[in-house]
């Protein structure tokens, strides 16, 4: 199982350093997030490819449905050829906060559903070749294009997506899983009663069902990636149990620590740093 840390807050260049540092300390991925208005993730993300040589460059997450398909895969396809092959994407139907609302209203799951399922189509196609791509949709649209069209990305046919799983009870058709399913990664959505830890049968549950959609469909059980959300400090979100070993065990091929508790600041940033220099979990 990998290890891999997202920043909550950093500058550009403060995140390039942090980037570096985790991969002199064993880290085998620095992941940023996306907001309508901020620190542009993908910029952080070119900067870190500029100063390192191996760890994976990626987001969690990116609210895919919120952006123009092509720009997105401009974005990703640079950080992928500025890196050598090393970018990957997260994305899911993003959670509402002021900081989406104070500049557009909420289009409703549905909508933002439908949206994603076509950015990630043309986000696919445009990176596979564009020159021959094309797409009709309910909200986007895409032509023949080979007007100054870049270089191929490494990764080919693109960067993996990984996708949000959140399974819904009491319903059939489990529509995230089913997305889930038909990209790179799956990130399990569980969501324990407040106060209570993620168990690892509830995590294993989503796995499994996301595993049995691939095999529905033709598709491999290897190579898939399956992220567990964590924080090993204990204070952000709680494991039950706290190994990595029973997550990798339950099917988890990456450990991604996610420390939101800490703030913005000086403070936050040293912290953020301490954390890194440890090293991933697994080597403390």
């Amino acid at each position: 199982m990998k290890s891999g840390f997202v920043v909550p807050y950093a500058t550009e260049r403060e995140f390039a350093d942090l980037a570096r540092l985790g991969e002199e300390r064993g880290w085998d991925a620095v992941l940023g997030w996306e907001a309508l208005y901020g620190v542009d993730a993908w910029v952080q993300l070119g900067a870190a490819a500029m100063v390192t040589e191996r760890i994976r460059l990626g987001t969690l997450l990116t609210p895919a449905s919120r952006h123009r398909p092509w720009d997105l895969a401009s974005r990703v396809g640079s950080v992928d050829r500025i890196s050598g092959g090393r970018a990957f994407m997260s994305v899911g139907l993003g959670a509402l906060h002021p900081g989406w609302t104070a500049f557009e209203a909420d289009e409703g799951r549905a909508v933002r559903a439908r949206k994603l399922d076509e950015c990630l189509a043309i986000y696919a196609g445009l990176l596979g070749d564009a020159s021959t791509f094309t797409y009709a949709g309910e909200h986007y649209s895409a032509g023949p294009n080979d007007f100054m069209l870049p270089p191929p990305t490494p990764q080919r046919p693109h960067p993996p997506v990984w996708v949000v799983g959140a399974p819904t009870p009491g319903r059939g058709r489990q529509r995230s899983l089913e997305r889930a399913a038909r990209w790179q990664g799956l990130i399990p959505a569980i969501h324990p009663p407040d106060g209570q830890p993620k168990t690892v049968e509830a995590f294993a549950a989503v796995v499994d069902a996301v595993h049995r959609l691939r095999a529905e469909v033709g598709l491999p059980s290897e190579p898939y990636d399956v992220v567990i959300e964590a924080d090993s400090w204990g204070s952000f979100t709680a494991l039950e149990p706290a190994q990595p070993a029973a997550w990798e065990q339950a099917g988890a091929t990456w450990w991604i620590e996610s420390w939101w508790d800490l703030g913005p600041g000086p403070h936050g940033l040293a912290e953020v740093r301490r954390r890194v220099e440890a090293g991933p979990p697994t080597t403390r």
